[in-house]
């Protein structure tokens, strides 16, 4: 019986790796190249809309959601670009330590996504547009 007792809190303890070890939220990057100062609206059903200026590092809620990013700055092209959810490695490490409750739990927190860490967003000059500013 010991051994049972100590098999279900071991269990219990490796439950949702990524949720203990990786959390539920990360830092990510955000830059128009060549083009500091544009205003990046990004939109996703798991983070809502968030308006950032280039260069911004922010932190964001994990999800399986991929963010759409727009970027817009005088006498330039709009560039738009997408943030992909992809998920961690880790979350296959639930089968075997955590079982169905701990991949549950990492989805539902959104721990086992991850986002790129580093993203550019590239913008175009309009051709002989003058700034007003």
């Amino acid at each position: 019986m010991p051994r049972i007792s100590v098999f279900l809190v071991l269990a219990f303890l490796v439950t949702a790796c990524a949720t203990i070890t990786k959390g539920t939220t990360q830092p990510i990057v955000l830059t128009t190249p060549g083009v500091p100062g544009a205003q990046c609206t990004l939109n996703s059903p798991a983070i809502g809309t968030k308006v950032v200026t280039t260069p911004a590092t922010l932190v964001l809620d994990k999800s399986q959601s991929s963010i759409t990013v727009v970027c817009k700055k005088e006498c330039f092209q709009d560039g738009t670009g997408i943030i992909a959810s992809n998920t961690e490695t880790m979350a296959a490490g639930n089968i075997l330590a955590g079982g169905v409750i701990g991949l549950d739990i990492d989805a539902a927190s959104g721990a086992m996504n991850k986002y790129n860490a580093d993203n550019q967003i590239a913008m175009v000059p309009l051709p002989g547009c003058k700034p007003t500013s």
